[in-house]
């Protein structure tokens, strides 16, 4: 019971690699973490519909649908903890088109443990803090840019940080991810938003929120 009480949240892992899987196992318990992990995605499915863990790290390639596959099955954009994808260096186009599709942020192969829980602290802890935050509706969450594709809430979660002055470091910081995926993330809502560049991209909003 006690260390129950002491634990830090559950993590799920899912990795067909045995090794990947005992090695954050050993890593994240080390960091006060409970770990339970999966070797495929249908299996994490039937536990994540029933419970939420604080983080789920999910492996791109996994046997049987693809962690892409099972990242959109539980909504990643909507899933109710933060999800990182596992991906080799090959995987980063692949892992980018998972930050599309609601994951929070890529972890490469191979990694360090430390950097690891370090990370997943920062993420878990962001997390909680926009959940909070999220209870008074922000400025840009209730903007609709007319005729341009809509942007999911974690890019208005960037544009935020964008129209208020942070740096790509400091956005990442207080959502948690890492820089390289604020980058793509302020690619994609420049794209969406017809932006040459960041002046452009301030210009858009500051019209739109005028307007509204």
């Amino acid at each position: 019971m006690a260390e129950k009480a002491l634990s830090r949240g559950e993590i799920f892992v899912v990795d067909d690699d045995p090794a990947v899987r005992d090695t954050l196992s050993m890593v994240l318990s080390a960091g006060g973490y409970q770990v339970i992990c999966f070797a495929d995605g249908a299996a994490l499915l039937a536990v994540a519909r029933t419970r939420t863990p604080s983080c789920i790290l999910l492996d791109v390639h996994i046997p049987g649908k693809s962690g892409l596959d099972i990242l959109k099955e539980l909504h990643g954009e909507d899933y109710p903890a933060p999800i990182f994808m596992i991906s080799g260096q090959g995987d980063i186009s692949m892992a980018v088109s998972a930050i599309k599709s609601g994951a929070l942020d890529f972890i490469e192969k191979p990694f360090r443990g430390s950097e690891i829980v370090a990370r997943l602290d920062e993420a878990i802890e962001a997390y909680a803090r926009r959940q909070a935050e999220s209870n008074s509706a922000s400025r840009i969450a209730t903007l609709h840019f007319p005729g341009r594709e809509p942007l999911t809430r974690r890019e208005r979660e960037v544009l935020e940080q964008f129209t208020a002055g942070a740096s790509n470091k400091e956005a990442g910081r207080h959502l948690g991810i890492s820089p390289r995926t604020i980058e793509d993330h302020r690619a994609n809502i420049m794209k969406k938003l017809g932006a040459r560049n960041a002046a452009d991209l301030v210009r858009i909003v500051m019209t739109t929120s005028r307007q509204a």
